[in-house]
C-alpha cells in the first residue's frame, strides 16, 4: 500500500508531545513519526542521556530512548540549523538534517530536508519559519488509508494553518526564511506567540453637546445576523513514489549441440561415397533469457474533496432601547427630585398615564396597585406611595369615569 505523508506545525511543544502520544495510542509506529522543534532556551534538556550543553554544539547527541511521547522516539537528538539554532529532532528529520553535519551544523539545511520530502517549496518556507519562531513540527509517513486519522488528530490538538500564518508574516515584511538570519532569543519568541493569542481592544464612543443644550440620544439595538465563513484547517496529502522487491518464476528453454563418435565397421555403399568431399555442418544452440517490461496500471484513487451541507440554526440575543419619558413640571417643581411640592400636577400626570396604559385596563385598583406603586417608585425615588397614592387613586378613577 502507498505511503503518505502528514505533516503538522504547532506553536507549543506541548500540543506536538501530546500528538506523538495520541499517534502511538492509536498504533502508529514510532518509526513513521519525525519530530523538529526549537529549542532555543534549552528547556528539553529532559530528553538528554547528559546535561552537558557541548553537545548541542557538537552535533547529533542521543537522547534516553526510555519513557514515553517525543523521549520514545527513535534517533533523538541535537542539532544547529542554520537560521534557527538549536533544535529537538527525532525519526527520519534527525537523519536527514544530520547527514553531512559538521560542528554541531546540518548542512543540508530545513527547506531541503522538507522538499525532499515533496513539500512545494512555498510551504517548506513556511514550515521552517514557523520552527524559527518557536514552533514544533510533527510529520507522520503513513498508509494512504490513515491519512485523514493523522489529519484528525493533528487537528484536534490545534495545528497551525501554515498558509494564513505564512501571509500575516509576508503582511508584517517577511520575505521567505532565511538560513542567514540570526537564531529568534527566547524573549522574542515569546513575544511572537503573544501575537497569536492577544484581543482587539476598543475605545469608548465619543459623546456630543452643544452649548445651551443637553441632548439624550434615543438609541435602540437592532438584531443583525449575517454568516461568515470561517476555516477550521484542512487537509494536505503528499504522496510520495516507494519501491519493493518482486519475484516472478518463468520457464525458459535451451538448446545444446551434441557431437558424439562412435565405431561402425560395415562395408562403404554408394551414400558413403559423398564422404570423400569436403563438407561443413553447422549447428547453432539456442537459449531463452527473461526480458522484463513494467506496464503501469491504476489501482487505486485517492479523491480529495468537500461535502456541502446546509443547516438552519435560531439565534437567540437582547436588544436595548433607550426609554426617554417627558414631564412637564409646574413653576414650583423645577428642580424638585419627588412627585412634586405641594400643587400635585406630576401626581396627576402619573395617575393619567396610569388610566392609559393598555396593560390595565379592566383592572380594578385593587388589582393594579401593586404595579402602580412599583413604577411610582421607579420614577420617583425618595417619596413615600403612601403619601400620593389617594390622589393617585382619584385622578386615575377620575379619567376612567371619562372613558
Amino acid at each position: 500500500m502507498a505511503k503518505q505523508t502528514v505533516i503538522g506545525l504547532f506553536d507549543d511543544h506541548a500540543s506536538a508531545e501530546r500528538v506523538v502520544n495520541d499517534l502511538a495510542a492509536r498504533g502508529f509506529d514510532r518509526s513513521d513519526i519525525s519530530l523538529v522543534a526549537n529549542d532555543v532556551s534549552g528547556k528539553y534538556k529532559k530528553y538528554k542521556g547528559t546535561d552537558t550543553a557541548s553537545e548541542v554544539g557538537g552535533g547529533a547527541a542521543k537522547g534516553a530512548a526510555a519513557g514515553a511521547g517525543v523521549g520514545a522516539l527513535l534517533g533523538l537528538g541535537w542539532l544547529l540549523i542554520p537560521g534557527v539554532g538549536p533544535v529537538l529532532t527525532a525519526g527520519h528529520f534527525a537523519a536527514a538534517l544530520g547527514i553531512g553535519a559538521a560542528a554541531g551544523a546540518a548542512t543540508g539545511g530545513i527547506i531541503g530536508a522538507l522538499t525532499e520530502m515533496g513539500v512545494p517549496d512555498e510551504e517548506a518556507q513556511y514550515y521552517a519559519e514557523g520552527i524559527r519562531r518557536g514552533g514544533t513540527l510533527v510529520s507522520v509517513t503513513a498508509d494512504e488509508r490513515r491519512s485523514d486519522e493523522v489529519v484528525a488528530i493533528m487537528r484536534s490538538h490545534g495545528s497551525v494553518n501554515v498558509p494564513e500564518r505564512g501571509a500575516q508574516w509576508r503582511q508584517s515584511g517577511w520575505t521567505g526564511f532565511d538560513e542567514s538570519a540570526e537564531p529568534m532569543t527566547d524573549r522574542e519568541i515569546e513575544a511572537e506567540r503573544s501575537r497569536y493569542s492577544a484581543g482587539i481592544a476598543s475605545g469608548p464612543a465619543a459623546g456630543t453637546a452643544q452649548s445651551g443644550q443637553e441632548a439624550i440620544p434615543v438609541v435602540e439595538e437592532q438584531l443583525e445576523v449575517g454568516k461568515r465563513a470561517v476555516e477550521q484547517g484542512g487537509v494536505r496529502v503528499y504522496s510520495r513514489v516507494t519501491e519493493h522487491p518482486v519475484q516472478e518464476s518463468v520457464n525458459l528453454r535451451e538448446e545444446h549441440v551434441e557431437v558424439e563418435r562412435r565405431p561402425v565397421n560395415r562395408p562403404v555403399t554408394s551414400t558413403d561415397q559423398a564422404a570423400f568431399q569436403e563438407r561443413t555442418i553447422e549447428a547453432t544452440e539456442t537459449v531463452e533469457k527473461p526480458v522484463i517490461s513494467k506496464t503501469a496500471r491504476v489501482t487505486e484513487e485517492v479523491v480529495v474533496g468537500k461535502d456541502v451541507r446546509q443547516r438552519t440554526e435560531n439565534v437567540t440575543d437582547t436588544v436595548r432601547k433607550t426609554d426617554v419619558q417627558v414631564e412637564r413640571l409646574s413653576p414650583g417643581q423645577t428642580g424638585a427630585s419627588g412627585a412634586g411640592a405641594g400643587d400635585g400636577f406630576a401626581v396627576d400626570t402619573f395617575a393619567r398615564e396610569l388610566a392609559a396604559d393598555e396593560r390595565y385596563r379592566g383592572r380594578s385598583w385593587d388589582m393594579m396597585e401593586s404595579d402602580a406603586r412599583q413604577s411610582f417608585e421607579r420614577r420617583y425615588p425618595g417619596n413615600k406611595w403612601d403619601q400620593f397614592k389617594d390622589a393617585v387613586r382619584r385622578g386615575y378613577d377620575k379619567v376612567r369615569e371619562k372613558v
